[in-house]
């Protein structure tokens, strides 16, 4: 039987490049997106339009939708990227990114986990940039907040999802040039999604719950 996963935000960049990776492989792809791309339809997988996972009404629809379906692995990648400081705050957009950065995530995973075969991954793409440790410049507040969130959820998530047998990584892609980031950054999208399916491959119940820099670092919190 071939691995199925499932893939938010995957009409572009690194979500796309991973849609790309486990059809390859033969795996089974649904692509959960706001809206689709031309890329991600020449792909031939299985592509549902619009769901934004920030909305509650589109994941429970999205929870209907895939209700037969079981769930290998689900990788929850849609995100969004802004900037504020202290000098040029605007509260909109943290509580933007906390709806869609940390709060959806963990909508799109209650949702479906009646889903999950024995054995599933849940992979998180969260960033360094919610490291509290890792924080040498400041700037960037409500990504920052964001992501912790998003990685403290996720660490609650992998105690409780244990006993179904379901490991749940937290995996930071790398400095990856893709729009949300103005095409900046030192790696392609191709690269970031290869080292992250790498990372998934070695996520186990043992080291469930782990923070990793897609290139096998261990992150501190």
């Amino acid at each position: 039987m071939s691995q199925h996963v499932v893939i938010t935000g995957a009409n572009r960049g690194i979500g796309l490049q991973l849609a790309k990776i486990y059809k390859t492989a033969g795996a089974k792809v649904i692509a959960v997106v706001r809206r689709s791309s031309d890329e991600l339809d020449e792909l031939g997988v299985d592509v549902r339009t619009g769901f934004d996972v920030s909305h509650a009404d589109d994941v429970a629809r999205l929870r209907t939708e895939l209700k037969n379906e079981h769930i290998d692995l689900l990788i929850n990648n849609a995100g969004v990227f802004r900037n504020e400081t202290l000098a040029e705050m605007n509260f909109d957009t943290i509580n933007e990114q906390l709806s869609v950065n940390a709060v959806a995530p963990v909508r799109v995973t209650h949702a479906l986990r009646d889903n999950f075969s024995k054995g599933a991954k849940v992979a998180m793409i969260t960033s360094r940039m919610g490291s509290i440790a890792d924080n040498g410049s400041g700037g960037y507040i409500g990504y920052r907040m964001s992501k912790a969130a998003l990685n403290a959820a996720s660490v609650s998530l992998a105690h409780e999802l244990k006993a179904q047998d379901v490991a749940v990584g937290l995996i930071h892609p790398g400095f990856v040039q893709t729009e949300m980031v103005g095409y900046a950054g030192d790696i392609g999208p191709d690269v970031a999604a290869q080292r992250i399916s790498e990372r998934i491959d070695e996520l186990n119940l043992n080291n469930s719950g782990g923070f990793w820099h897609a290139n096998g670092e261990t992150l501190p919190w």
